[in-house]
This record gives structure tokens, sequence and C-alpha cells, in this order.
């Protein structure tokens, strides 16, 4: 009974997780990733510093993306493993 309980809280967490906090992180990596392009190519096209400044944003924003779907991947694997995902197996105890 009380691992119900705890499924319950688990299922709510994970989908808070990947409903609302990847999406989230994903559009902000995305938005520096659009701004460094915003910056390099149009801001400075004639001024070196902003093209630099664009050019760490870009490579942030790359960075960003290879985390969280690293991060989106390692929870997924968690969750699936211990069954705590929605329509996954429920995680049991050997028997002898």
């Amino acid at each position: 009974m009380k691992l119900d309980a705890l499924q319950v809280y688990s299922n709510s967490i994970i989908n808070i997780i990947y409903f609302l906090l990847v999406p989230a992180v994903i559009a902000m990596a995305f938005i520096t990733f659009l701004w460094g392009v915003y910056t390099y190519f149009i801001l400075g096209a004639d001024n070196e510093t902003a093209r630099e400044t664009g050019k760490q944003f870009i490579l942030w924003g790359i960075i960003g993306f290879a985390v969280i779907i690293s991060f989106w991947g390692l929870v997924y694997m968690a969750s699936m493993t211990l069954g705590l995902f929605p329509g996954s197996a429920p995680l049991q105890s050997p028997r002898i």
C-alpha cells in the first residue's frame, strides 16, 4: 500500500520533470543559441568583438543541448529501471 503512494508521488515528479522542466530548459538553450546566431551574423557583421560574443553564445547553446539531452536520457533510464515511469513494470525484490 505504501509503495502505491510512493509511485503516485514519483510519477508526479517525473511528469513535472518531463513535461515542464525539460522543455523549459530546452527553450532556454534554444534561445541562447539563436541569440548567438543573431549576434554573430547580424549584430557582429562588422565588429569582431560582437562576433566572438556570438560564438560563445552559440557554443554554450550547443553545450546546453548536449547536457539537457544527456540528463533527459539518464532520467528516462533510471525511471524505467526502477519502474517509476507510468506504464513500466514496478521494481520487485528478488525471491529465493
